[in-house]
């Protein structure tokens, strides 16, 4: 149970991440400090559950680490409140269990916690927020590294809680730390590099993470695994039959090369249309993967960024900027999203720089490096004619349809079965009339599979609200949805 008055808690500033690697000891001191601020405002009662959402939240962030090791190990096992059992996490069973880590949720008490300040005016949620960013940022420097995955995924995890501040109507309150503003390597997550053998013997007990991490790094990705995870999108057969279009050029390319024989120039670079959700981050991310595997580019890490990851407030600093962020997708893959705002603010902008800067580097690195710039249709198509030099380097168009009905359902039944849900009978047939219904009504905001995921979101939500009246619900209660979960009850 929440408390039922709920004052905002002062923040110790001790607990905000001003060195890059803790001890355990000290990690455990930074969670106390942190928690306890919650506990005053929230109720000690919450423990339990928060102890088991941090760690929840540590595996998913482990699982964009580098790599695995002791170090992840002794960090997890200092996530532990006052008066709550300490962990007794072993190297074997934590590499388990990071690689079956699922997807970010919001914990069903901030959910309350969001409600409970919207009635008394207070922001204990917002500091909630801050909290777990100072404690993520933390764990992610475990190894004295931060990655972009880990620092994407902090931010995407603010991004969500703060989303329901939002729509709850919690004031608002002082901004979390910038997890990009710490990032500190862009190697690939673990679970990325790590090869389905190196997979096998963890699991097995033969190695350490930390014995099996540096074999994998220098091994190609598995052009099979890409390629059936390529092929089991839902949709996108045309993106699909590009994709493998590129892939059989370049290797004729290569054949024609070894034979001593002519090849034409060929640009690599991409520009992915459509609208939001489609897919075009994940399909940028297995280019690179599918790329590095047939010797087209070196490592294929992807590095996605937007305006704001390449353009800075001062002169001077913008090309500085953008240079990092091409050293770091070296070898790999740079996803602009929403690229045609680095040409929306007028010839004195910022954002020209950039553009600059980033020509000069694809043609610097141009046997290394594959930008993708991506965004709706005819922002793009003004984007590109904004400079000569865009024009003559993007010569390859890739198009991302909307998905219909049936699709957006099999996302949804697939989001469903990653996450140990099932519908029931009428469930199912209301769940293709739904999202037909959706397709259907679909307007400018029309998210896609994002509409997709947060649907599916809503409906854990609901689902809670139905289980909350039961005295034990059993575990097929917990897995079950029903059609009663898709929308919201009359009297809400």
């Amino acid at each position: 149970m929440l408390a039922k008055k709920c004052q905002t808690p002062e923040r110790d500033d001790s607990a905000v991440p001003t060195q890059w690697k803790r001890s355990p000891e000290e990690l455990h001191k930074t969670y106390i400090a942190n928690t306890e601020a919650f506990y005053r405002a929230a109720g000690r009662g919450l423990a339990g559950e928060m102890d088991k959402f941090c760690s929840d939240c540590a595996l998913q962030l482990f699982a964009r680490s580098a790599s695995l090791g002791q170090e992840h190990v002794d960090a997890l096992n200092a996530l532990y409140s006052k008066g709550q059992p300490k962990p007794a996490w072993l190297l074997w069973a934590l590499s388990t269990a990071v690689s079956e880590s699922g997807e970010f949720l919001p914990p069903l008490f901030f959910w309350a916690l969001t409600e409970q300040d919207a009635r008394q005016g207070t922001d204990c949620s917002r500091v909630f927020i801050r909290m777990l960013t100072n404690i993520l940022l933390c764990l992610a420097a475990a190894d004295d590294d931060v990655t972009y995955a880990e620092a994407e995924y902090i931010t995407e995890c603010g991004e969500k809680l703060t989303a329901l501040c939002d729509s709850a109507g919690v004031k608002p309150g002082k901004p979390s730390l910038k997890a990009g503003d710490f990032v500190t390597s862009a190697e690939r997550p673990f679970t990325e590099k790590a090869s389905a053998a190196a997979a096998a013997a963890l699991q097995g007990g033969e190695k350490t993470v930390a014995q099996a991490a540096p074999e994998a790094e220098g091994e190609k990705p598995d052009l099979d695994q890409l390629l059936a995870e390529l092929d089991g999108l839902v949709g996108l057969e045309t993106v699909k039959k590009d994709v493998k279009s590129m892939m059989n050029l370049i290797k004729v390319r290569k054949l024609r090369q070894e034979a001593g024989l002519p090849v034409a120039p060929m640009s690599l670079h991409m520009v992915f249309t459509g609208n939001p959700g489609t897919g075009k981050t994940t399909v940028a991310r297995l280019i690179g993967g599918l790329y590095a595997a047939i010797g087209a580019l070196s490592k294929g890490q992807l590095i996605e960024v937007d305006r704001s990851g390449l353009v800075a407030g001062y002169v001077g600093q913008t090309a500085i900027k953008t240079q990092e962020v091409i050293t770091s997708a070296l070898g790999g893959v740079l996803f602009i999203d929403e690229a045609y705002a680095l040409a929306a603010g007028g010839e004195n902008d910022f954002g020209r720089e950039a553009i600059e800067t980033l020509l000069k580097g694809m043609e610097d690195h141009r046997d290394d490096l594959v930008v993708i710039v991506a965004g709706y249709t005819d922002l793009m198509e003004q984007f590109l004619s904004s400079n000569p030099g865009l024009e003559s380097r993007f010569n390859k168009y890739i198009h991302f349809p909307d998905y219909d009905g049936q699709q957006l359902n099999a996302i949804f039944h697939g989001l469903c079965k990653k996450n140990g849900y099932v519908l029931d009978e009428e469930g199912e047939v209301f769940s293709q009339e739904y999202f037909d219904s959706l397709y259907e009504g679909r307007d400018e905001n029309f998210g896609n599979g994002r509409d997709v995921r947060n649907q599916f979101e809503d409906m854990i939500l609901r689902q809670a609200d139905r289980l909350a009246s039961m005295e034990e619900p059993t575990k097929e209660d917990l897995a079950l949805l029903t059609k009663a979960d898709f929308l919201p009850s009359p009297e809400n």
